[in-house]
């Protein structure tokens, strides 16, 4: 015997299952692209306060990034970054000292991904994502 509600909830379940596993099939790309990003935002940086100031790398399935500044004739790190892919979320962990920022990613038709702030329960653009993870470590002394 098969009951209607039952059946609902099967093609629903095989729905969200399929969604998820786009999502995380898809989790690997996202963070090259969220790279390239932030890279982009990094050079700028560095093109105004010059090439020492900022450093990005990708590092498996983190994304680290340092930003210095010269004091004394010396290069110091002022503030780290790292972003790290987690499948569990899936989507982001951006961690910066003491604080954490939580980046959820879906995917919308034609492969784009949309961005959710977790702590906010918020929609967000990749500008946004972007300005949530850089700005504080970029520029400390400047108010939101």
């Amino acid at each position: 015997m098969s009951f209607p509600w039952l059946e609902l909830r099967i093609g629903e379940e095989i729905d969200r299952r399929r969604r998820e596993q786009q999502i995380l099939d898809r989790l690997p790309l996202a963070l090259e692209e969220m790279h390239g990003s932030l890279s982009a935002c990094v050079a700028n940086y560095q093109a105004a306060f010059g090439e020492e100031s900022a450093e990005i790398r990708l590092d498996g399935p983190r994304i680290d990034i340092e930003v210095r500044a010269a004091e004394a004739g010396e290069w110091r790190r002022m503030a780290k970054v790292d972003v790290t892919a987690n499948p569990a979320v899936p989507g982001f962990e951006v961690e910066r000292g003491d604080s954490r920022l939580v980046i959820e990613i879906g995917i919308l038709p034609g492969d784009k991904l949309f961005y959710r702030d977790r702590q906010n329960e918020q929609y967000i653009d990749l500008e946004e994502v972007t300005k949530r993870i850089l700005d504080r470590a970029l520029f400390p002394k400047l108010r939101e």
